[in-house]
């Protein structure tokens, strides 16, 4: 039986009564909540436009679409993320090139990054990972130099800051996720964050069916669209996600507290420059042999984890057929290996925590 999940949304009944208000008001799409969500969710970034879409995978799809991305391009991704933001490459027919990463931080290597750019590279891809932002000023510069385009992958990472600006405000886009377990939810959904007017204007018409008005079909589009049930859903978690966020900040903290003095464990880090929202907090198992057991162990015990990832992109079989060297990216292959996630979310009690690290000091007196 679970008594601690690794994850789950924060959910009270502000988010319940809008959700009645909306389903009693029987307008359950395309209205003036998902107008409302998107005008204040570019406030809280700190962009121009907010458009959003029906999840965050499809934000990708249409970050890459606007941008022009296509067959012949390449397109730098960390090796260590989330399935989508390189397979969405793929569907534009475009090349995904993989890209190591930073143990520290699990965010994009800028040393590897700088070393795979060529004349074929149209945009690079950082990735936001477990919350932590990716070194941008960096990834900036070389873009800059280059005239490459920066699609930020923000699925991780609602309200994390770098040098004190939000993500999703960087770079040329910005690409959300509010499936149920992120920091923000909405059950299902996403959103693009930018300030080019143009491309806001052409992720609006293909999220729309090429609709400039009701029947009228400028281009080919998709229906990409949310409801107004999650959008009231939405507006209710971005009222209190700095809220959220700051509780994910205090069980971090917590548990860096007190996992600190184990030997065999490396905890995560907060750079200086960056603003942590802990979309995970996921430990290092120094000793490879004792991360599955430690799971075990904890699972044993009614606590939840995962890994986050157990295999890097460039060895899953969906990419067998771009001809990948094995050993491309040799931090992603080591944190596959050692990486686990530990139960972090809103909803989480400071008993609760201790209950979980309890259990990991006595599993590592045990096996030491």
């Amino acid at each position: 039986m679970i008594k601690v999940k690794v994850n789950e949304p924060y959910i009270d009944v502000n988010e319940i009564n809008e959700v009645v208000r909306v389903l009693k008001s029987r307008y359950l799409a395309a209205g003036e909540l998902v107008k409302l969500f998107e005008k204040e969710f570019a406030k809280y970034i700190g962009v121009k436009h907010a458009v959003t879409v029906s999840n965050g995978t499809i934000a990708l799809f249409l970050a890459y679409k606007v941008l022009g991305i296509g067959s012949g391009d390449e397109v730098l991704v960390p090796d260590f993320t989330f399935m989508a933001t390189a397979s969405m490459v793929v569907t534009m027919g475009a090349r995904p090139v993989f890209v190591d990463i930073d143990l520290e931080t699990y965010t994009i290597d800028v040393y590897d990054l700088e070393r795979k750019i060529c004349d074929k590279t149209k945009a690079i891809v950082p990735v936001h990972l477990y919350g932590h932002p990716a070194k941008m000023d960096e990834i900036m510069s070389l873009a800059k130099e280059r005239n490459i385009y920066v699609v930020e992958d923000c699925a991780q990472a609602h309200g994390a800051e770098y040098k004190g600006v939000k993500v999703g405000s960087i770079g040329d886009i910005g690409a959300f996720s509010f499936y149920a377990t992120k920091n923000l939810t909405m059950g299902e959904g996403g959103a693009i964050t930018t300030n080019n007017d143009e491309l806001a204007e052409l992720v609006r018409l293909l999220r729309n069916h090429g609709q400039i008005s009701r029947y009228h079909h400028i281009i080919i589009g998709w229906n990409f669209r949310i409801t107004e049930i999650q959008a009231a859903i939405g507006l209710q978690q971005l009222r209190r996600l700095d809220e959220m966020n700051e509780r994910r900040r205090a069980i971090a903290k917590l548990y860096n507290e007190e996992l600190a003095s184990i030997e065999g464990l490396r905890l995560p880090v907060e750079k200086s420059w960056a603003k942590h929202v802990y979309h995970q907090y996921t430990i290092w198992v120094e000793r490879e042999t004792l991360r599955d057991k430690l799971m075990e162990y904890l699972r044993s015990n009614g606590v939840q984890t995962a890994i986050h990832y157990p295999k890097p992109l460039h060895l899953q079989e969906a990419f067998i057929n771009l001809g990948i060297k094995q050993n491309c990216c040799r931090n992603a292959v080591e944190a596959s290996k050692h990486v686990l996630s530990l139960p972090m979310h809103a909803g989480l009690s400071d008993d609760d925590v201790m209950y979980v690290v309890k259990l990991i000091k006595r599993f590592m007196r045990e096996y030491q």
